[in-house]
C-alpha cells in the first residue's frame, strides 16, 4: 500500500516540477522574443534566402530560444530553427559549414559550455533578411 502511495506522490512531484519548467521556459522565450522585436523595430522583412555571407562569425548572436541572428550593414538576419529550445545558453553553437557562407543546410551542433560534451543539434529555417527602413 505504502508503494503505491509512493508511485503516485512521485507522479504527481514529477508531473508539477515538469510544468513549472516548462513555465519558466515560456517566461524566458516570451523575454527574448520582445528582444528580438526591439531590435527588428524599424526594420521590414524580405523574402528568405538559403544562405548569408558570413564574414564575420563572431557577429553572429545565438537568442536563447528563440533563433540566431546576424547583422550585415544595414540588414539583420535570422534563422529561426524547428526547436528552438534546443539554444540553450549553457551551450555553445558550432557550425560545420562549407566555404564562407552559412546555409540552412549547414549543420549545427550545441555543446555544453563548460563539459565540452555534445548537448544535440539544431536544424535551422531559411535566413530571413530584415532591412531598415529609410
Amino acid at each position: 500500500m505504502n508503494t503505491s502511495r509512493l508511485i503516485i506522490a512521485s507522479a504527481v512531484l514529477a508531473l508539477a516540477g515538469a510544468a513549472y519548467s516548462a513555465d519558466k521556459v515560456d517566461k524566458f522565450t516570451e523575454k527574448n522574443e520582445a528582444r528580438l522585436a526591439e531590435r527588428l523595430a524599424g526594420r521590414t522583412a524580405g523574402e528568405p534566402v538559403d544562405c548569408i555571407p558570413l564574414m564575420r562569425s563572431n557577429e553572429l548572436e545565438v537568442i536563447e530560444g528563440v533563433g540566431l541572428v546576424y547583422e550585415s550593414g544595414d540588414i539583420l538576419y535570422l534563422a529561426r530553427p524547428t526547436d528552438a529550445n534546443k539554444l540553450s545558453g549553457n551551450d555553445v553553437v558550432l557550425m560545420d559549414r562549407y566555404g564562407s557562407q552559412l546555409c540552412y543546410t549547414d549543420v549545427v551542433r550545441t555543446v555544453d559550455r563548460l563539459g565540452g560534451y555534445y548537448t544535440g543539434s539544431v536544424f535551422l529555417g531559411k535566413f530571413i533578411p530584415y532591412k531598415k527602413q529609410e
